[in-house]
């Protein structure tokens, strides 16, 4: 479900992308955040009951962040440190899952590990916390949108795509 969630989350990233590219408009493109949003959301909800909390909570937290730029490109919020301050939330939670995945998490008394050590989502999880952080920026006029729009587009391909159609062709990550 998760790998299925992630190319989904890609339409999103590079429609925001174009949209600050100067290609689209804040509709359309707020109602594609909102649908990628929800299915993210869900995403996250199927991923809990099937006993993967630990991605759910990341799926969460990106969904909802999804859905706050959502109703801003909707209802023409002028004011986005609203939205900045959900990512700067997003962007710490996403540092801690790249740590996690980075060192496999604490072992437990039976010496069984959580998480496992896994180099390539940490070295996503370290993507999107960048993004998050650039998003935050640009919330607050501190980062500009071009930037933010050739980090998103790219980023899908690296943080997303590869991941996710690696494991779905090839069972492996590249790391």
């Amino acid at each position: 479900m998760t790998l299925a969630v992630l190319i989904a989350i890609s339409l999103m990233w590079w429609t925001v992308g174009g949209f600050f590219l100067g290609k689209g408009e804040a509709k359309s493109t707020g109602a594609i955040c909102g649908l990628v949003g929800l299915v993210v959301v869900g995403g996250g909800f199927v991923e809990s009951i099937s006993g993967n909390n630990f991605g759910a909570g990341l799926l969460f937290a990106h969904g909802l962040l999804y859905l706050s730029v959502s109703h801003a490109l909707l209802t023409g919020i002028e004011d986005l440190r609203s939205v900045g301050n959900v990512s700067l939330t997003v962007m710490v939670i996403s540092a801690i899952y790249c740590v996690l995945w980075a060192t496999g998490g604490p072992i437990m008394a039976d010496g069984k590990q959580l998480v496992a050590k896994t180099p390539y989502l940490a070295f996503c999880a370290a993507g999107y916390t960048i993004l998050t952080m650039q998003v935050w920026l640009n919330a607050y006029g501190k980062f500009p949108a071009k930037a933010l729009a050739y980090s998103l587009i790219v980023w899908a391909v690296v943080g997303l795509w590869v991941p996710s159609f690696m494991l779905l062709s090839a069972g492996t990550l590249p790391f």
